[in-house]
């Protein structure tokens, strides 16, 4: 009897943290989206030079390979050389006006002047043909 609760305690528990895990989280403040933004940018910047980094190297391998060993065949072609990244610099994509960014009112027909109180109001009293 013990272990059949203690297995359903499990069950319930492991529930519970999964249910709260997958909880939809609120959006983040626009502070906090640009710096995010930002640290994804520096992030890229920093694989590119560790890519430029690793190039150099394998270059320098290479060419102290053929240096040394006199059955080396010369370098091939290899496509492009190492290109380097340069310094960090991350530019914040501007902010859309409020027209761009679809905060206005959604399109349609309205049923009455937008200075009257009683939505029906203005359709009672017109004439009708």
């Amino acid at each position: 009897m013990t272990q059949i609760f203690r297995s359903s305690l499990l069950v319930l528990c492991t529930a519970g943290v999964c249910t709260l895990a997958s909880a939809k989280l609120p959006a983040p403040s626009p502070e906090a989206a640009a710096k995010a933004a930002e640290a994804a940018a520096k992030a890229a910047w920093g694989g590119k030079v560790d890519n430029y980094k690793l190039c150099q190297s394998q270059d320098r391998v290479a060419a102290h390979y053929r240096k040394t060993t006199p059955s080396a065949k010369p370098a091939a072609a290899t496509g492009a050389a190492c290109t380097d990244p340069g310094p960090f610099a991350y530019t914040p994509p501007a902010a859309k006006p409020a027209e761009a960014a679809g905060a206005h009112s959604p399109p349609g027909t309205a049923s009455s002047p937008p200075s009257t109180l009683v939505p029906g109001a203005a359709a009672a009293s017109a004439p009708k043909f």
